[in-house]
């Protein structure tokens, strides 16, 4: 049974000052009180044009690759020298213009032209709402009927999504899409759908991300399976537990509408793992990432490869967790011969801020989270006989 708590190689690319400055980071982002006071200020701050480059840079160099792609390369090569690869994602969302879109689908380009010099970089990842309008998602979601400028607008989408899955078709580099809001995701999955059919007739290039903390993913992937088989094309998936969770159950309460989200974590754990189980059944059909910051649920798919097999290194299965999070898990696998990826968020600071939000939030309001990360932290300190822990 593989072992997560060996931070000597958990942390062995950290230095000194690396820990104590995320050791001081998870400390400050462990009082829920200050997160949210401190992610409420960022917004008046950005509404009000403050700068606050240097207030945000600590937590962005931690979570963060750069700024950019070039400014990425040195967190790329550190992760590689151990045997874990770099998803760059391209942290733009919410835009509302057509000429944001086509920025960020250019970066998508960019990104997949990088991954054909550059082995490190095992998958392509883009948000829907980073090269579409959310109200365009949400009216499609809800199947309600298109202006003809609204189709003007949809068939650039189309157009948008199909250029990016062609380059990593071309590539031969798998591409995530991320999962959102509920209220837009019948509409990203018929999108998805569509380029699963078209571009994984011989291989996983197009990935869907399953968000387990709905109850009705189950039945989705059992149904995508079955669709898949039907039609013979390959099924790409990313599984997640989920980033939405409080939105999700506040609308629903507010909108009168049965919520989406489990009742409580228990029911979460159970599905998410319940669909490693399907995958890994279904190896000759299916590619997925395992993203999880779960350590029981890491070490079941650890046992799941063995009880099938399956190669540590099979190409079909890998891990992934956060920059910045989970190290522990990450290295470790890596260390004993599984494919392990770390997403590398990246874009100019102030783009990336909703990112940083979530990060900081997430890891307020999981149970055990951020001391899990400060015990390990300080663990590592202690085993180095550095004093100031």
């Amino acid at each position: 049974m593989i072992q997560f708590n060996n931070t000597e190689i958990a942390f062995k690319s950290k230095s000194k000052k690396e820990l104590l400055h995320a050791k001081y980071l998870f400390k400050s982002i462990e009082k829920p009180w200050l997160v949210k006071f401190g992610s409420l200020m960022l917004v008046v701050a950005i509404f009000f044009k403050i700068p606050i480059k240097w207030i945000l840079r600590p937590v962005f160099n931690h979570f963060c690759g750069g700024e950019t792609i070039f400014e990425c390369e040195s967190t790329i090569l550190a992760l590689g020298k151990n045997e874990i690869g770099s998803i760059l994602d391209y942290s733009a969302e919410g835009n509302n213009k057509e000429s944001d879109f086509e920025i960020v689908m250019l970066e998508l380009l960019k990104v997949i032209e990088s991954s054909k010099t550059n082995k490190n970089i095992p998958f392509a990842v883009f948000k829907l709402t980073g090269i579409a309008r959310f109200a365009l998602l949400e009216k499609l979601n809800s199947s309600q009927e298109l202006n003809s400028e609204e189709m003007l607008e949809f068939e650039k989408l189309k157009l948008r999504i199909d250029n990016i899955c062609n380059a990593a078709f071309q590539a031969e580099l798998p591409v995530f899409i991320d999962a959102e809001e509920s209220w837009i995701q019948n509409a990203i999955d018929m999108l998805v759908v569509q380029m699963m059919q078209k571009y994984n007739k011989q291989k996983a290039i197009v990935f869907n991300t399953l968000q387990m903390y709905r109850h009705d993913r189950i039945d989705f992937l059992k149904m995508n399976i079955e669709q898949a088989k039907a039609q013979q094309y390959f099924i790409g998936l990313k599984l997640v537990r989920g980033a939405y969770m409080e939105k999700e159950r506040e609308r629903a309460k507010n909108m009168g509408y049965l919520s989406p989200i489990h009742i409580n974590k228990e029911y979460t754990d159970k599905d998410y793992d319940k669909a490693l189980e399907i995958c890994v059944a279904e190896n000759n059909l299916i590619s997925f990432c395992a993203g999880s910051h779960n350590e029981e649920s890491n070490a079941l798919l650890v046992s799941l490869i063995s009880e099938k097999n399956i190669e540590k290194n099979d190409k079909n299965i890998y891990f992934a967790q956060l920059l910045g999070m989970s190290d522990h898990i990450s290295y470790n696998l890596a260390h004993n011969g599984y494919n392990v990826a770390k997403y590398v968020p990246y874009g100019p600071l102030k783009s990336v801020m909703p990112y940083l939000i979530r990060r900081a939030q997430e890891n307020t309001s999981i149970a055990g989270q951020t001391g899990r990360e400060l015990n390990l932290i300080k663990d590592e300190l202690k085993r180095r006989n550095y004093s100031e822990i």
